[in-house]
């Protein structure tokens, strides 16, 4: 009767053990399956937003290439030009100072200035070497900023 008893104990424990193990294998392929959507679901919209980034920035690009293109033609106006100068360098100040609202002219003037030191310098570095200016000579024109 023990050995019986003995038996049946086993018995009962096997089956308990199989079904926990069964039912852990089952929740844990549940959860992976929710886990792989929910990868999947972000990882879809991180490629919709990267897309939508991209062409957000390609807009901002050409639309800023268009306004330079349209502000070198009037420029390029003698008489209309300088006054369309003045008017853009104005606009862009007051840009700038809204961004920077403790700035002044001569700040702004600074920063813009350096800005163009960078772009001359990139602009300068696609010449021959023949025909690139010193450093020396195009920083000289730089004014004094802190």
């Amino acid at each position: 009767m023990s050995r019986i008893f003995g038996v049946f104990r086993s018995v009962v424990f096997l089956v308990w053990l199989s079904a926990a193990l069964a039912s852990t294998a089952i929740a844990a392929s549940i959860w992976a399956l929710q886990m792989t959507s929910a990868v999947a679901a972000m990882s879809a919209k991180a490629v919709a937003t990267g897309i939508a980034h991209r062409q957000q920035l390609a807009k901002a690009v050409a639309k800023t290439k268009a306004k330079a293109r349209l502000r070198r033609a009037i420029v390029a106006v003698p008489i209309a030009g300088i006054g369309a100068i003045a008017y853009f360098e104005e606009q862009d100040f007051r840009e700038w100072l809204e961004e920077n609202p403790e700035g002044t002219r001569q700040a702004y003037a600074c920063e813009v200035a350096a800005l163009t030191a960078e772009v001359i310098d990139e602009v300068l570095q696609d010449l021959p070497e023949i025909a690139r200016p010193a450093p020396e000579t195009v920083l000289g024109y730089m004014p004094e900023c802190e």
